[in-house]
């Protein structure tokens, strides 16, 4: 089966990125489509037979702006040809679900959330209310047409219960869930446990929607040790605001990151995520978490067996929570069980079932 493989944009490693690589082994032959490449930013991306970037790449200084260019990924994507493929797979959370293709070729889409700034994510993107009036005709008919894209796909794969949840709201379409594929090998809970230490940890890239500004301001009032690991735009300012029982690391590998994830007490996670694979790390690792109760961690977090919630995003509710798991007793092997279903080995299992079932 002639398979191609599409994504947004190649520009970034993220946990998407590792899904990419997931389905690159599954499908080596198969090239990769996508809107804009950097080659520079995305080194990871050589491992594929082939990366095909739109027309857009052509466009002097458009690589680097691609925050603007919404307008165009429709125009983009439509612009490929599959017509000798059998199979195309699309991962996005934006544009590579619209491509055109025959009848004869099969199209899956791994969504990993509708448009987050046409839908769900459109009030925090457009917070400015000139933006948004200067925005509005744009937003209606990108948000035409991305319902439309969204009618492509011969079935819709969701990563979690809310992405399903959303893709009915935004799209009026039914979805398969088939979570994300975590290495669990690389944090997998061993026999020769690390000791717990006193520090509580932080796994995140250091941007607004993350929340690292509320595990700060709870662990300022805490006083209590935090290991925050990530960089990102807002590193300057979150370091300004942080008290002296936390510290800050940029660069570990997995075999540091999974050692941090063994001894810490707990992984504080308080944004709202589609999924959130480094809960499922930290569980694999045997860790507990302290979760905001909402999105990807209703589907990974379990009260009281694998880590706890909170309701509110504010600092009382996350104290709260952290005050609880503090007293609570937690067993690594039970916790790491927990992480199972989240293999990559699954992923591949239920992707395979799903494919076959297509014909």
């Amino acid at each position: 089966m002639k398979t191609a493989l599409v994504y947004d944009r190649i520009n970034k490693w993220g946990g998407a990125e590792r899904d990419l690589l997931v389905l690159h082994e599954i499908f080596p032959t198969a090239p990769l489509f996508t809107s804009l490449y950097d080659a520079k930013k995305a080194p990871w991306a050589k491992i594929f037979p082939e990366v095909i970037p739109s027309f857009l790449q052509k466009i002097p200084l458009l690589p680097k702006k691609h925050e603007y260019l919404g307008t165009l990924m429709p125009f983009a994507f439509e612009s490929f040809d599959f017509s000798d493929f059998d199979l195309v797979i699309s991962l996005t959370s934006e544009a590579a679900k619209g491509i055109l293709t025959k009848p004869e070729t099969k199209h899956i889409c791994i969504c990993l959330t509708p448009t987050r700034y046409l839908w769900s994510g459109y009030t925090e993107y457009f917070k400015n209310t000139v933006l948004k009036g200067i925005s509005s005709p744009v937003v209606r008919h990108l948000r035409y047409w991305d319902k439309i894209a969204a009618q492509r796909p011969d079935v819709l794969i969701a990563v979690s219960g809310c992405v399903q949840q959303r893709i009915k709201k935004y799209y009026d379409r039914d979805s398969t869930i088939i979570y994300p594929p975590v290495e669990l090998a690389k944090f997998r809970e061993t026999k020769e446990r690390i000791k717990k230490e006193a520090f509580y940890l932080v796994v995140s890239r250091l941007v607004p929607y993350k929340k690292v500004d509320l595990a700060i301001k709870a662990f300022n009032k805490l006083k209590l040790p935090l290991v925050i690991v990530g960089h990102g735009s807002e590193e300057f300012k979150l370091k300004k605001m942080a008290g002296a029982n936390i510290r800050f690391i940029k660069e570990l590998t997995d075999e540091e990151l999974c050692n941090y994830y063994k001894k810490a007490q707990a992984l504080i996670f308080p944004q709202e995520e589609d999924f959130g694979k480094v809960v499922v790390e930290a569980h694999a690792a045997g860790t507990p978490v302290v979760a905001f109760k909402a999105g990807g961690a209703l589907d990974t977090v379990e009260e009281g067996v694998n880590g706890v919630f909170f309701d509110k995003q504010n600092i009382d509710s996350l104290v709260g929570a952290i005050k609880r798991i503090s007293k609570e007793k937690f067993d690594p092997e039970e916790i790491s069980k927990t992480a199972s279903k989240f293999s990559k080995e699954v992923f591949r299992k239920k992707l395979s079932e799903l494919i076959n079932s297509y014909g």
